[in-house]
């Protein structure tokens, strides 16, 4: 950052007066995209075949495909995998499709209103509903970020010895990977974001080999079954599958994202961009889709098989694995994908935080100082846990991450599905009803499901 440039920046804010009247349904008119320096900034195919333009769009999806397999996903996958076997795999995929549907809208409204979803509700509603879902998101990269500290962490831990305690610490530098990597340019993170999670996808290509899972038991396993709502304890585990893979700053991220491609002003470029953004997201979140069935599957196929039903700490999993599947190999495979996940996540954190931040309240922060105020809120809480319970409470924070996260998603879900329904708000762009039908049934499913949580948790 050049030294001139101040850390933080406040634009006017719009005031209520604004709320109705201008073009567009919206209350004012666009400002300044989020991601300032990155917006435009990758260019497009305006001819040839669709593969060739599809190569130019291919990047953001991967991004937000990271988010569908941080190490906070790890955690319910394992414990969801070691308790139940493969019955939880229906739920792995059920949030994939609704991830699917609900990503297709966020590049619905980034290229069609031009704005990312922080942007859209700021200029909807009134300034307090407004900074209330601010608040609500920020709550959620926290509880993201609580994920990344403790996973980064525990896989320096695996692989390099370093205690827990000073490797939640070393966290804290991953801010200089971020500024590394902006430095070069926007295709630059999203290459060393796809060669991350082509590492994580070999190692658990090579760990699924060596535990040859009955692979009948898998397939019924995608089957949906009656059991989850009447146990609490594998709804409470569904919830945090939920809650990992359908990620609240997701949404907020690729909403922002998509406005990286230099798409053209047109109403034609502008619907050809999402359908070729729509493409780019759900490749990768079939991909994401892979990779978290494979955590789930190695669980069952280890840990569940013998009778490890409790298996829900990463260490734990890592030091079971070499006696189960008879090989040194397995747990160092472990390791080395927890840290690329963990790498990974830390990338698409700090550009959902800075998304989020400029967008629901204009406030303009440097990147490094808006890491590193987020990074310090999530490890106090990791390293008090850490020295005050041991590392076995850190996989418990680690499930608790993910369930918060699933109680967040109504307050991103839902006034995602009604932008991007509205006409008036839309214009050519809006929505196809039968897209936004799915969506709906999406969020229905979603509120149903955390007041089902919410009423057993109180009802004992």
């Amino acid at each position: 950052m050049d030294a001139k440039t101040p850390a933080i920046t406040v634009d006017p804010a719009p005031g209520l007066n604004e709320f109705v009247g201008q073009p567009g349904g919206w209350r004012t008119e666009r400002g300044d995209p989020s991601l300032l320096g990155m917006f435009g900034s990758v260019r497009t195919v305006k001819n040839g075949s669709f593969w060739r333009k599809l190569l130019a769009f291919l990047g953001p999806g991967y991004l937000v495909a990271v988010g569908y397999m941080d190490p906070g996903n790890w955690a319910t996958s394992l414990a969801g995998g070691s308790k139940f076997g493969y019955a939880l795999l229906t739920i792995a995929l059920l949030s994939n499709l609704m991830a699917i549907v609900l990503q297709s809208l966020c590049a619905r409204l980034g290229v069609g209103a031009g704005r990312d979803l922080a942007q859209a509700c700021r200029d909807a509603y009134p300034r307090m509903v407004s900074w209330a879902l601010w608040l609500s998101a920020e709550i959620a990269i926290t509880a993201t970020d609580l994920a990344e500290v403790i996973g980064t962490a525990i896989g320096l831990n695996l692989l390099f010895g370093i205690p827990l305690e000073i490797g939640v610490i070393i966290t804290a530098a991953d801010v200089f990977l971020i500024l590394a990597l902006q430095a070069f340019g926007f295709r630059w993170i999203e290459a060393f974001v796809v060669t991350l999670l082509g590492v994580i996808a070999v190692c658990f290509a090579v760990q699924i080999a060596m535990a040859d899972p009955d692979w009948g038991e898998v397939i019924r396993g995608f089957a949906p079954t009656t059991e989850i709502l009447r146990n609490r304890e594998m709804l409470f585990l569904a919830l945090g599958i939920l809650g990992a893979t359908v990620m609240p700053h997701n949404l907020y991220l690729h909403s922002g994202l998509v406005q990286t491609r230099g798409y053209g002003d047109s109403v034609a470029e502008k619907k050809e961009a999402i359908q070729l953004s729509t493409w780019d997201s759900t490749i990768a979140l079939c991909l994401a889709l892979t990779i978290n069935a494979s955590i789930l599957i190695l669980a069952a196929a280890t840990f569940h098989k013998i009778g490890k039903t409790d298996v829900a700490e990463l260490d734990r999993a890592h030091a079971f694995l070499a006696p189960l599947l008879g090989s040194s190999l397995a747990p160092t495979l472990f390791g080395i994908a927890l840290l690329c996940c963990g790498l990974n996540s830390t990338i698409t954190a700090t550009l959902a935080g800075q998304i989020v931040m400029e967008g629901f309240i204009n406030l303009r922060v440097a990147p490094w100082l808006r890491r590193m105020i987020t990074r310090m809120i999530a490890i106090v809480p990791a390293v008090g846990v850490t020295i005050w319970f041991g590392e076995k409470a850190t996989g418990q924070l680690l499930i608790l991450s993910q369930v918060v996260l699933s109680l967040q998603l109504p307050f991103a879900v839902v006034p995602l599905v009604l932008f991007t329904a509205s006409r008036r708000k839309m214009g050519p762009f809006v929505a196809p009803r039968w897209v936004t039908a799915l969506a709906a049934l999406t969020a229905a499913i979603i509120i149903a499901l955390n007041l089902k949580l919410v009423v057993d948790f109180f009802g004992g």
